[in-house]
């Protein structure tokens, strides 16, 4: 435990522990003008200056990793301090004791939704201090330091509101009794959280609830069976099937590095663009740090990370995308019929490890009770039940029980992989600590730097499973998930040969080396966009390697295409665009943002020369659907779903119910896959199908229904729905083949609005100028805070719905003039 003592300081007055907060432009005192006070061996002391520039950006200057995370954590709760605190609730498992045990959790960034009170048996089950230890233990002294640091600093930001101060700041939560005070150990679970957060966690419901049968259930369906009960709910084909993770992600993002080849001047560029939810603590918040002499790095972390997940500086930039490699994998586990506890494992029955695990509940007269379950782990990890629209997958029978091994779990490299760049000298050392390191959790990676190369790499943490391994290890329910989740193994969890295997040059056992990984550097372009490794660059595809870490020579998605053929086009000089051909910032930025889709490209005309003179078609109610003014629009339309383009949305729902179609269905593409051509095939709808016929009016009929115009604007119905205030939004849905995404995912249009939750979020185009330095312009999508008293709320919001580029200001002559500058010293000395 921390205690506050006093700091003598001349700062108008005495300098109490909470520091000394200033307005650099009022003429108060600075940082540099404050006595450093005598520190001995107990104490801590934390010093740094946090200035902000427009748009609430923080830039953060210490001389230490601890006083940088003080200042780092001190501005995000002034920032979110509603949302911050929540998720202290959740990674403690307490929302059943402050919220109640019937409230909604959900985690928007991977799809989960459940109860508290199975959030609650989940995080406590699976985030235990045993499991968080080696997060701990394995980091570097910076992280260590940064951690503390920012527990520091989140914490005089909490007392300072309870002791009054911040008027009108944080109503939702600054009374409330579940604003706690951050613990270090908060730090571990929260990166924990993270870095399960593709794999473990989204099977909170199935791991919560997962107990042994109370009876005799000797079940055992055969997988053609299940294959055929999917069906029968109306679930979908084969490769179509609804999974974690399957189809399009609960996140994903956009990432270009362009080089020499690529590029007008011959300088490189790099264009990062995560997709992630606007909701929730999955958000990315932008700040540039700098520690002493040892690192300088300026770009966006999620919530709670005082570190930079996606940025630049002088010597390089990079950003992420979601990978399709699996993090984990499933264990058929072969039970003793007279203990369901218990299961084979080399010719022996094994106990599972049971923990009791009690929760306390809110209930609604204002008293607390409690609920204890008893939850069960294997050697591999927690016990866990799935089902799939109501039909039990895996179950647990007295025959049969399924578990989990889940290499994030196990993956406390994960915060020295991103402290250890932001330290990096070089490119190269760049690239090359993405091998060495190996703490990457769920994303790919693309970098260049100053007359750099254009490098990719899914040099991820992937469970060390060759195909051969799950040939060797297959169950009697493997078959359905080589329908469910193409590439997920399903494995024998009663022999020893099953276990994952460990390469060499890996810096952990169970998980594959970078040899056995995926990268490609060229001197022209790489991409990712969400699809596998394998046409990072259609010109040089990657093959041969293992189905867990994705596929290969199979058709990308529509907005993976739109991805590469944006980049193709302006390199030939084919996209339309004025002069030269090749990519400078301002074509670069024009392009990310134009909001066309690779759908309408490719099927509008022949839909509306198939169904426009017919005047009406058939919906799926049997009726027909007047589409006349909706062929009229369209007719008219731009293409592209901007603010002001009239028709997108006709085309959005037409799109919606095309999108279930498995891409190799008759009823689809007539032009079928081509390897050798993935940014053109598969092409040429299908206009005479039925089912397409039926999607068209369909897609119609529900705007109709809704109450929209055929003819609105898209800038008059898709709004932020996130804000207080109507906030326009340009950008279209992934589905649909938007480059530029804008979702409003489990939207019904009920309120006549597309209101968007997820979609484009932080995003950053960087090059280089001739001095060396970085130029790097982009937005916070959804704003620096989630705080509605707060002026960076919806400011930056505005700008981007205006698509007018912020500049990030990196060079200490541009942060000084910045007319909005406001300058906070803040000194803290803690008793440890």
């Amino acid at each position: 435990m921390k205690n506050r003592i006093l700091v003598s300081a001349a700062c108008a007055a005495t300098l109490l522990l909470g520091g000394c907060l200033s307005d650099s432009g009022s003429g108060d005192v600075a940082l540099s003008d404050l006595p450093k006070p005598a520190v001995g061996g107990d104490q801590q002391l934390y010093r740094a200056t946090l200035r902000r520039t427009s748009f609430g950006i923080p830039h953060i200057t210490a001389d230490d990793y601890a006083s940088m995370g003080y200042a780092y954590g001190y501005a995000q709760a002034e920032d979110n301090l509603c949302l911050l605190a929540e998720d202290t609730l959740t990674i403690r498992g307490l929302r059943s004791r402050y919220l109640g045990p019937d409230g909604t959790y959900t985690i928007p960034a991977n799809g989960a939704t459940t109860t508290n009170l199975n959030a609650d048996f989940f995080w406590r089950f699976v985030a235990t201090d045993e499991a968080i230890a080696p997060f701990r233990s394995a980091s570097d002294p910076e992280v260590i330091d940064a951690s503390a640091g920012y527990v520091a600093g989140y914490n005089r930001y909490l007392a300072e509101i309870r002791d009054g101060k911040h008027p009108g700041r944080h109503q939702a939560c600054r009374d409330a009794d579940w604003l706690l005070a951050l613990e270090e150990a908060d730090m571990y679970r929260r990166y924990f959280r993270l870095a399960v957060l593709a794999s473990s966690s989204v099977f909170v419901d199935g791991i919560a609830t997962a107990a042994p049968p109370a009876g005799l259930d000797e079940v055992l369906p055969a997988a053609e069976t299940l294959l055929q009960q999917l069906a029968d709910a109306g679930v979908g084909g084969s490769g179509d099937l609804a999974f974690p993770l399957g189809g399009e992600l609960p996140i994903g993002s956009n990432m270009y590095g362009l080089s020499a080849g690529a590029s007008r001047s011959g300088e490189s560029m790099l264009f990062g663009n995560p997709h992630f939810p606007w909701e929730k603590t999955e958000r990315l918040y932008l700040a540039h740090l700098k520690v002493g002499e040892d690192a300088e790095i300026m770009g966006a972390a999620l919530y709670g990370l005082p570190a930079v997940l996606i940025g630049f500086n002088e010597h390089f930039a990079w950003s992420h995308t979601v990978s399709t490699a699996y993090r984990f994998t499933f264990y058929e586990l072969t039970l003793n019929p007279a203990d369901p506890t218990q299961y084979l494992y080399e010719g022996e029955f094994v106990d599972m490890t049971a923990e009791d695990i009690t929760v306390e509940t809110l209930q609604a007269d204002g008293s607390v009770g409690s609920e204890t379950r008893t939850l069960y782990r294997s050697q591999y990890g927690p016990m866990l039940q799935f089902e799939v629209s109501g039909i039990p997958v895996l179950n647990w029978s007295s025959l049969k029980a399924y578990t989990l091994r889940d290499a994030n779990a196990e993956n406390a490299r994960l915060l020295n992989q991103f402290f250890r760049w932001n330290r990096a000298d070089s490119f190269e050392e760049f690239v090359s600590l993405h091998g060495s390191v190996l703490g990457v959790p769920w994303v790919n990676t693309v970098a260049t730097g100053p007359g750099k190369p254009a490098y990719y790499g899914d040099i991820t943490v992937v469970p060390n499973v060759p195909d051969s391994k799950v040939t060797e290890c297959l169950t009697a329910l493997s078959p359905v998930f080589g329908e469910l989740a193409p590439g997920l193994p399903l494995l024998d969890g009663a022999r020893a040969a099953c276990q994952w295997d460990s390469d060499a040059d890996a810096p952990a056992p169970g998980v594959f080396g970078p040899g056995n990984l995926p990268s490609l550097t060229r001197d022209d372009w790489v991409h990712n966009c969400n699809d596998s490794y394998w046409a990072t660059n259609p010109a040089q595809p990657l093959t041969g390697f293992a189905a867990i870490i994705g596929d290969e020579e199979t058709p990308r998605t529509l907005r993976t295409r739109k991805c590469m053929q944006q980049v193709i086009q302006r390199l030939d000089g084919s996209d339309g665009r004025p002069g030269s051909t090749g990519f400078d910032l301002a074509n670069l930025q024009d392009t990310v943002l134009d909001s066309s889709l690779m759908s309408e490209q490719l099927a509008r005309n022949a839909v509306l020369d198939a169904y426009c003179p017919l005047g009406t078609l058939p919906g799926s109610s049997g009726l027909p659907v007047d589409i006349s003014e909706a062929c009229t629009v369209l007719r008219a339309w731009d293409g592209r779903n901007n603010l002001a383009s009239v028709g997108g949305h006709i085309w959005r729902e037409f799109w919606r119910n095309i999108d279930p179609l498995p891409v190799e269905s008759p009823d689809k593409w007539l032009m079928p896959f081509d390897p050798a051509d993935p940014v053109n095939t598969p092409a040429m709808l299908n206009v005479l199908s039925p089912l397409v016929m039926t999607a068209f009016a369909d897609g119609v009929q529900r705007l109709q229904d809704a109450g929209i115009p055929l003819d609105a604007a898209m800038g008059d119905i898709q709004v932020s729905g996130i804000h207080d205030k109507v906030i326009p939004v340009f950008g279209g849905e992934g589905f649909e083949g938007s480059f530029t995404i804008a979702s409003s995912r489990g939207d019904g249009l009920s309120d006549g609005t597309y209101d968007v939750t997820y979609g484009n979020s932080y995003i950053q185009t960087v090059t280089w100028g001739d001095d060396g330095q970085p130029r790097a312009e982009g937005f916070v999508t959804y704003s620096q805070s989630t705080d509605p008293a707060s002026p960076w709320f919806s400011d930056m919001t505005e700008e981007y719905s205006a698509k007018r580029w912020i500049r990030f200001p990196w060079a200490e002559a541009d942060i000084a003039a910045d007319p909005a500058l406001i300058s906070q010293p803040l000194v803290e000395l803690v008793r440890k």
